[in-house]
């Protein structure tokens, strides 16, 4: 199968996207109640299936939670484009209300991406969905990370904006600021651990590929791939953490955790 997240969009998503197979190969692999490996993923905030439409066609299934109908529709239409729309389901809902469209305890898998940013209590995004998972699930979350916030603003000249990131208690540069939450790689963590959870591996995501103008990226022979090359090496190393403009953990449940 081709890659699912190239050429472009694949500065966004490719150290993501290789951490999340890689996770979901080994959990089909011990999951042992599917002969075929089909895992059951549940993808909070899935939107348009930018990771669904891609795990599906893996073989897995896959249940998109998303306030959008927009996003839904558009889900649904690129799940019948890739083929897969037998493996996509679409439900309307958010993560404060999940387990009103959704069974607690019933997923081997849950990706919250680009979530916890937008909601009130982002502990209580977390918890609800380590509750979606069953027991040995694997939990992949990924959310905006402060640094990286403040080392853009920096770079655009807005050093105040840049200090009062790095001051507020939710990351914020200001009033006009889009983001209600941005994480340091420790509170992220901090969070999965409190709900239960060991944290496997935390990566940084977008280190250079916000920093890199376009048209580098666009027109300079090789440039692509060798960025692709250097994000996935800097990914894993705490000393990029603090500069990623995203932030992803992975973790897994213990035994005895899931629906109880």
């Amino acid at each position: 199968m081709s890659d699912p997240m190239r050429p472009r969009a694949s500065l966004r998503t490719a150290v993501v996207w290789d951490v999340l197979k890689d996770a979901l190969d080994r959990r089909a692999k011990t999951a042992g109640r599917d002969p075929h490996g089909v895992l059951d993923v549940l993808d909070t905030g899935g939107g348009s299936g930018n990771f669904a439409v891609p795990v599906a066609r893996l073989g897995h299934r896959v249940t998109v939670v998303d306030p959008s109908p927009n996003a839904l529709f558009a889900l649904e239409r690129r799940a019948a484009e890739a083929g897969v729309a037998d493996r996509v389901k679409g439900v309307q809902g958010d993560a404060h209300g999940l387990f009103d469209v959704v069974e607690p305890g019933g997923y081997d898998a849950v990706l919250c991406h680009g979530v916890l940013e937008y909601v009130d209590d982002p502990a209580e995004g977390v918890r609800n969905v380590v509750r979606a998972l069953r027991p040995e699930g694997v939990l992949s979350l990924l959310a905006a990370g402060l640094g990286g916030a403040v080392l853009a603003r920096a770079l655009a000249g807005h050093f105040k904006e840049a200090h009062q990131a790095l001051s507020d208690p939710d990351g914020r540069w200001g009033e006009g600021d889009p983001v209600p939450h941005r994480f340091t790689a420790e509170q992220l963590t901090a969070l999965v651990e409190d709900a239960g959870l060991r944290v496997g591996a935390v990566h940084g995501v977008r280190v250079f590929a916000d920093l890199v103008p376009g048209v580098l990226v666009d027109t300079e022979p090789g440039a692509l791939d060798a960025l692709l090359k250097l994000e996935a090496a800097a990914a894993e190393l705490s000393a990029f953490h603090s500069v990623a403009t995203q932030l992803h953990v992975l973790a897994e449940a213990e035994e005895t955790a899931g629906g109880s």
